[in-house]
């Protein structure tokens, strides 16, 4: 008898424990969370995300012998960096998603898009993951976009690369640096796969100017050097 009472009083004891372990933990995970997360128009910077885009397709062809879909981007005229995305950020973390379902994109505003972000498929899914916690309407957050892009000058040696380029990380991101006054590093990032550059991204302030972010650079290239493959035709 007094071992069961030892159990019962064991198990009362272990569970307000256990609970308040939990409550802790979800505490926690609140607290990383930002409290505006997910409310359209709440954040504090964005990142404007420029897309290498032969890396792009040549991992894309890779996907294709894999029994892959071939992508629109890959098939027409050659690019070079085009727009990723314009992404709404916090100061720790991001929201996305904001408006489920999305408001409806006008097909007339995909048209005019294909230019920076050759994909309509690319269009529609930027704008149901960042463009509903801008804030903005479909139209505005697209030309937020053109001028946010129109903002950045790419440096004259990635404009038609017809070779594939070996670089360091840094020397892509000192490169943008030259080519846009105000720009450091503190704003610009570098991100890559196994062995290719991915992408450049970024911050600007709300109005679109050059500004610092810490959230930018844990997510950087740790590589000493990445392959640029050449523009398609190049």
């Amino acid at each position: 008898m007094v071992h069961f009472r030892l159990r019962s009083f064991s198990r009362l004891v272990t569970l307000p424990l256990v609970l308040a372990a939990g409550l802790i933990a979800l505490a926690g995970g609140a607290k990383a969370q930002d409290k505006r997360q997910n409310a359209p128009g709440e954040f504090d910077f964005y990142v404007l995300s420029l897309s290498w885009s032969p890396s792009f397709c040549e991992e894309a062809a890779e996907r294709s012998r894999g029994g892959g879909r071939s992508n629109i981007q890959c098939e027409g005229r050659p690019y070079s960096f085009v727009v990723h995305g314009l992404w709404p950020q916090y100061e720790n973390g991001f929201p996305e998603y904001c408006q489920r379902p999305s408001p409806r994109l006008n097909r007339s505003i995909v048209s005019s898009m294909l230019d920076l972000m050759p994909a309509p498929g690319l269009i529609f899914n930027e704008w149901d993951k960042h463009g509903t916690c801008s804030g903005l309407t479909d139209r505005n957050y697209f030309e937020t976009i053109r001028k946010a892009r129109a903002a950045i000058k790419i440096p004259a040696e990635y404009l038609d690369l017809s070779e594939t380029k070996t670089v360091a990380p840094g020397e892509v991101e000192e490169a943008f640096i030259r080519a846009n006054p105000g720009l450091s590093n503190a704003a610009v990032s570098v991100t890559c796969n196994r062995t290719r550059l991915s992408e450049v991204r970024i911050c600007l302030s709300k109005d679109l100017q050059f500004r610092a972010c810490e959230e930018l650079e844990r997510r950087s290239c740790r590589r000493d050097q990445v392959t640029m493959p050449p523009i398609r035709g190049g």
